[in-house]
């Protein structure tokens, strides 16, 4: 395969089309076969996004408006201002405060693998020596996986997905 640079998208016409007091993933990155995930998320004054680790992930994350602070999980307190470049390692814990004015920024990562059925564990039985299936079927989830990035929701009648902001069908 072959593949052509493209222009996905002008951040600036993006944030001018938004509603002023839209939120979350504005834009997303969406292109079959690509090995990134890319997000634009604005955040109104004084939102943020509470404490939490990613496990698997580095993130990069790139301040396009307004500013906040970032804090770490050893209570470091970082500024964050327009086209401050933050790497966000995986394992760390971190929170993002949005500012007076609002934070708009743009968050880069390798793409998560999708999500695959597989069979049940075959475990050895405690009598006989014969494998035995352990634990009986999983609940069907797939109304819970997103449509277009087929990530798993936590919520359990999701609207849009947190990951790319996609609505999800109706039930």
């Amino acid at each position: 395969m072959n593949a052509t640079p493209q222009v996905l998208a002008v951040l600036d016409e993006i944030l001018a089309s938004a509603a002023p007091d839209e939120r979350g993933a504005l834009w997303h990155l969406a292109e079959q076969g690509r090995e990134l995930d890319a997000n634009l998320v604005r955040l109104p004054p004084g939102a943020g996004v509470s404490e939490h680790q990613e496990d698997v992930l580095d993130v990069l994350l790139v301040v396009i408006e307004g500013g906040g602070v970032l804090r770490a999980g050893g209570g470091d307190v970082l500024d964050l201002a327009p086209t401050t470049v933050t790497w966000l390692p995986r394992t760390s814990r971190r929170a993002l405060e949005a500012g007076p004015g609002g934070l708009v920024y743009l968050t880069v990562h390798r793409r998560r693998p999708g999500l695959m059925i597989k069979p049940p564990v075959r475990t050895p039985a405690y009598e006989g020596g014969t494998p035995a299936y352990e634990g009986g079927e999983a609940p069907c989830m797939l109304d819970l996986v997103c449509p277009e990035c087929g990530r798993l929701s936590a919520d359990r009648a999701p609207a849009f997905c947190s990951a790319c902001g996609e609505p999800f069908p109706e039930r």
